[in-house]
């Protein structure tokens, strides 16, 4: 089964971080990376700019409305994500909770609709 894997923080958090935190948060982030890659679960994954980049897009009675800023005012932000290829629920959850943490980090396992 597909999965994505979205990863939520705080934005702020990783700026509080020292510069040993943060290193070591992407030598996780690597290391996951690279073990997803060679066991052949990796489909795709990124980390995103912040929310102050964000553009969100409305059709209103066929007119395009563009507001910045993110969709909606959140204590966590999705940073990222990875999405993968899993046995099962429990095969990506395995893989979800080797996604370093910091702050008060959330990562949502969802499956990917399957069409035929």
């Amino acid at each position: 089964m597909r999965y994505v894997l979205l990863i939520y923080c705080n934005e702020n958090a990783w700026d509080t971080m020292s510069a040993d935190e943060q290193g070591a948060a992407f030598g996780g982030y690597n290391s996951l990376t690279s073990d997803l890659t060679t066991s052949g679960k990796l489909a795709a994954g990124s980390a995103l700019q912040p929310t102050s980049t964000a553009t969100v897009v409305r059709v209103r009675d066929g007119e395009v409305l563009m507001t910045d800023g993110p969709y909606a005012e959140t204590k966590e932000q999705l940073g990222g994500f990875y999405r993968i290829e899993a046995a099962d629920l429990e095969d990506a959850v395995k893989w979800a909770a080797r996604i370093p943490s910091y702050g008060n980090m959330a990562v949502e396992v969802r499956p990917i609709m399957e069409f035929d």
